[in-house]
């Protein structure tokens, strides 16, 4: 694998300086710069914080999420991406690692992407550095979920990989990447080597229906096979879908998970969605196994760049894993959330 990758960057370096003899660079092309604002309200129906997904931790309080700030630029066949985050939402505070343990907890900012990429064809593209994970239906930013509060499959999921791709497009319904990245997912370092191999299959099968087929494997990060589709069926009606099943590489556990994500737009400004979802924690030598299912209701209100997103949640576990109002142990919990996204 590794001299797989050592003759790519070498074609790639080839390609390059032919490509300056060839191709005029324009220095004056447009710095793009995007990202978002958010802030929310989240009132836990207990009276204290309890379902234990990502982001939206505090409990009856007006409170931030994150600015993200991002940088592209494209000259010629090159490209970049620079992307940071400050605030809670966005700062490496309780990101798995994929073994249980948790990165750099505590920074009040995080990368969120910083890579540079480089197109050898049309249709051939390799990209290196930093980058937001192929695998699953939900992000870091608001602005790329319909839903405020966040999924177990992506909480318990990569964030990001830090490594080397290929993609190859074979037709626009049809493209392959595969890739080596860092051993432990969701920190730009390696631990010991580069040792995780990933891959993503893109099929579209017709039009606004696409789905993607994920793994990533590893001795260190262990191994994630995941399913991600979305399907426009009319103009008003969409259906999203994401399933994942994951094996630590040590020790046992893991999990098995599916969410399903209607929507319906009931207007052009606004979005009714619900997100279902079922998650099965694997038995450890020292924890059973679990489950939990839960069920979102969102609404998508737009004002221009502005969303607001009222939200209500209920989740409900096998055994007893959330607390009620005074405190004692119960099998559910549910909370109420008003955010606000500003996107540009």
């Amino acid at each position: 694998m590794k001299k797989i990758l050592l003759l790519l960057i070498t074609v790639a370096g080839f390609n390059f300086a032919k490509a300056q003899d060839t191709v005029k660079t324009t220095s004056d092309a447009p710095l793009v710069i995007f990202g978002s604002v958010d802030t929310y309200y989240k009132d836990d129906f207990s009276g204290h914080a309890n379902i234990p997904t990502s982001f939206a931790w505090d409990n009856n309080s007006v409170s931030i999420g994150m600015i993200d700030l991002g940088l592209k630029k494209t000259v010629g066949k090159a490209s970049f991406v620079g992307e940071l985050s400050f605030g809670p939402r966005g700062q490496y505070q309780s990101i798995p690692n994929g073994d249980g343990s948790t990165a750099n907890a505590g920074n009040s900012y995080h990368v969120q992407n910083l890579y540079v990429s480089y197109n050898l064809t049309d249709k051939f593209n390799l990209t290196a550095g930093y980058m937001a994970t192929f695998i699953g239906y939900e992000v870091i930013s608001p602005t790329g979920n319909f839903n405020y509060s966040t999924s177990y499959l992506f909480t318990s999921g990569p964030f990001q990989n830090a490594g080397f791709k290929a993609t190859y497009a074979f037709s626009d319904k049809v493209s392959l990447m595969a890739g080596i990245f860092n051993d432990n997912w969701n920190v730009y370092t390696s631990t010991h080597d580069v040792s995780t191999f990933g891959a993503q299959l893109m099929l579209a099968p017709a039009k606004g229906w696409t789905a993607y087929l994920n793994v990533a494997t590893g001795p260190t990060s262990g191994t994630i096979f995941d399913l991600t589709t979305a399907y426009q069926i009319t103009s008003a009606f969409k259906l999203g879908l994401n399933g994942a099943t994951f094996t630590p590489a040590h020790g046992g556990g893991g999990y098995d998970g599916v969410a399903l994500y209607p929507q319906l737009a009931v207007s052009k400004a606004v979005t009714l969605g619900l997100r279902g979802e079922y998650f099965e924690a694997k038995a450890t030598t020292t924890t059973p196994k679990d489950h939990i299912t839960s069920l979102t209701a969102t609404a998508n209100i737009k004002a221009g760049p502005l969303t607001f997103i009222p939200e209500i949640r209920f989740d409900n576990g096998k055994n007893q894993i959330f607390t009620d109002s005074n405190g004692a142990p119960t099998k559910s919990a549910s909370q109420f959330v008003l955010a606000a996204v500003y996107a540009f």
